[in-house]
């Protein structure tokens, strides 16, 4: 999964990894497996793991609000969206999401059908479940918005993906929700060809005393 969702490897002279609120690369984290075990039965995705060691660390720039992922052996990452800075108390949001499919694009006319007719639409289907979109627009469609995430892996490489992207939820119980993250990526491979994809994820949002970190 990892080969498939990240692009051509560069190595980083300073090898510096992002982290923030003690998650960091090679670093594990642990949820509340009562909070699994209870709303697992009402999500896409099945057997979560309860345990997750970070395998690799992303990160993404938009402007005053940065983006980390915490890639982990679980087919899953963490992201942590902090706004005004990088520090602890700048977090604002934490969510766990799980890769659920990851779509090749071949051709130009399917890229651009998804990223403007079909990514931004006011609703998006998956499994028989209606999720609503999150950004909200003046008019009915939303252009995805695009992410340039810099990911690094244990070998102190990292890699440049161009994102773009569209976040959906849909109501669970006890007031909870199911988020769907859709991003179009696309990267060029070693070869020098440029390769597209559809990376589907769904995920829910963690307090802080549902998430447990090891460093």
């Amino acid at each position: 999964m990892f080969a498939k969702l990240f692009g051509q490897k560069e190595r980083d002279p300073c090898n510096a990894a992002p982290s923030i609120i003690g998650l960091r690369l090679g670093g594990s984290f642990e949820i509340d497996p009562l909070l699994l075990k209870l709303m697992e039965e009402e999500l896409v995705v099945d057997g979560c793991a309860s345990t997750h060691i970070i395998k690799a660390v992303g990160i993404v720039d938009l402007d005053g609000i940065w983006v980390f992922r915490f890639y982990t052996d679980d087919d899953a990452f963490l992201q942590v969206i902090a706004e005004g800075g990088k520090a602890d108390e700048h977090v604002v949001d934490v969510k766990l999401f799980h890769f659920y499919d990851t779509q090749d694009i071949s051709s130009q006319s399917i890229w651009d059908r998804l990223l403007n007719e079909e990514m931004g639409a006011p609703t998006y289907e998956l499994e028989g479940h209606s999720y609503n979109r999150v950004w909200t627009s003046a008019g009915d469609y939303h252009n995805p918005v695009h992410m340039a995430e810099k990911t690094y892996d244990a070998a102190g490489d990292f890699s440049l993906t161009d994102q773009f992207t569209m976040l959906f939820e849909r109501p669970i119980s006890a007031g909870q929700t199911e988020s769907l993250l859709l991003a179009a990526e696309e990267k060029e491979e070693d070869s020098g060809n440029l390769s597209r994809c559809l990376v589907i994820s769904t995920g829910i949002t963690l307090t802080p005393t549902q998430l447990t970190i090891h460093g």
